[in-house]
């Protein structure tokens, strides 16, 4: 069992999850990293430190039983597992009338549900422990009303998971963070958006909350680029 903390993020291929897998080896931390493009994710290992000190999980986080394998994984590779970020997510066209029906199932498959099988899947190891810390990106989106926008609705979702999460792990040390960006300039965008955060800023703030002692629970993280309004 790894002395070092270990951190397991999901989405890690690509954006905030690998720029925060990237904060986070510097920082200390060994690594389970879990997204569904394995070739990123073996390139991103190797990148960190190999086996040692990053292990790449292939993962689809709508199938339980790959929530629960990249769970296992990494205690098995480490022997612990102390945080765990919720990271994956797709995105949609604004408007009831665009993308396809199945496109939506995707998004709200792995939004919403994805989201719950990782809280799931972390939290009776948090619970036998009794200590852990459980991040979830969420997004501006789910704070404010966007036109025709079912993603947003997917991310009021979260933070309404974020929160029921926290009142109900409320006196033990378990801590949950939201962690809601605006606009991030990641392949999640098919065009580069003006005036956008990139993926490193939003990796500060993750790291941030995991930095703080266990004695301190940073709920919920908002960082908008300077030039967003809402």
């Amino acid at each position: 069992m790894t002395e070092d903390r270990v951190l397991l993020i999901t989405g890690a291929s690509t954006g905030i999850g690998a720029a925060t897998a990237r904060q986070a080896a510097q920082a200390g931390w060994r690594l389970a990293l879990a997204a569904r493009s394995q070739d990123k994710l073996d390139a991103l290992a190797e990148e960190l430190g190999g086996e040692e000190r990053a292990i790449a999980l292939r993962c689809d986080v709508t199938d339980w039983d790959d929530q629960q394998a990249i769970v296992a994984a990494a205690l098995g590779r480490f022997g612990r597992l102390d945080a765990y970020f919720a990271n994956a997510g797709v995105g949609a066209t604004r408007g009831f009338l665009e993308e396809s029906v199945e496109h939506w199932k995707l998004m709200i498959d792995t939004n919403v549900y994805g989201a719950a099988l990782s809280i799931r899947a972390a939290l009776g190891h948090f619970r036998a422990r009794n200590a852990g810390h459980m991040l979830l990106t969420s997004s501006v989106a789910g704070r404010t009303f966007i036109p025709g926008s079912l993603y947003s609705a997917t991310k009021w979702a979260v933070t309404g998971m974020g929160h029921s999460l926290r009142a109900e792990v409320a006196g033990t040390p378990i801590r949950v963070t939201l962690i809601e960006p605006g606009v991030v300039d990641t392949p999640f965008f098919d065009t580069t958006p003006e005036h956008a955060l990139e993926p490193d800023d939003v990796a500060r703030a993750t790291m941030y909350a995991l930095a703080q002692p266990e004695t301190v629970d940073i709920n919920e993280i908002l960082i908008r680029p300077a030039r967003q309004a809402r």
